[in-house]
């Protein structure tokens, strides 16, 4: 099972946050939100019976 990531990132001087799972990544301006989208996307990969 691939690993979910918080990594964060700069682009042209702006702070990004990017949520990684393998080869794919989601970018987002707002920590809280990655952090938040992170969790979720653990716990749906980390539960029994959910997403291979």
């Amino acid at each position: 099972m691939a690993e979910v990531r918080i990594e964060l990132i700069e682009r042209q001087g702006r702070r990004l946050w990017q949520v990684r799972i393998g080869r794919r990544a989601l970018t987002f301006h707002d920590e809280l939100a990655a952090r938040t989208f992170a969790a979720q996307l653990h716990m749906r990969l980390t539960r029994p019976g959910h997403l291979p």
